[in-house]
């Protein structure tokens, strides 16, 4: 798995995943599946391909009081020569996903205890999480793109059990 460190901040010398802050304007917002693969390409140089949302996780009182909403995404590596970004970051490189689950920030802290977590049963047990479709709102070309994240393997699973419709 892709990690960095960072060269400010409380998690500086820790081995983390990237994270970012997707962009946010008046004209125009920056959907998750756009804003992981800029971020991931900022910090690191690696191009990548959006894969799904594995979980997000919500904390309050975060910056201004405002709520804080994490999402952990699962990426394809379309490259592999990592790039740092020197502004921000202090290293980048690949790392076994049991290496980074064996550093003791990764089982202390109960949000990156879940994280790893996540990514083994991703790895080991066949964990779907969300994908994504864009759609667009409106029947003109200049309507705003609108994405629903689903899990596509549950909803495309064929069951034995008959569906009441509730109206």
């Amino acid at each position: 798995m892709l990690v960095v460190q960072e060269k400010m901040g409380q998690l500086r010398g820790i081995w983390k995943i990237s994270t970012g802050i997707i962009h946010e304007s008046i004209l125009q917002g920056e959907d998750i599946s756009v804003g992981v693969v800029r971020e991931v390409k900022e910090e690191t140089g690696i191009d990548t391909e959006f894969v799904e949302v594995l979980a997000f996780s919500q904390e309050h009182n975060v910056f201004f009081g405002k709520s804080e909403l994490f999402f952990m995404c699962m990426m394809r590596p379309l490259s592999y020569d990592i790039l740092v970004q020197e502004t921000e970051i202090e290293a980048a490189k690949w790392m076994p996903l049991e290496e980074y689950a064996a550093q003791s920030c990764a089982q202390e802290q109960e949000l990156r205890k879940y994280i790893t977590q996540l990514c083994i049963a991703k790895v080991d047990r066949d964990y779907s999480g969300f994908s994504s479709i864009q759609l667009t709102s409106g029947s003109d070309s200049n309507a705003n793109a609108t994405y629903i994240y689903f899990n596509k393997s549950d909803l495309n699973k064929k069951g034995d059990k008959k569906r009441k419709r509730q109206i």
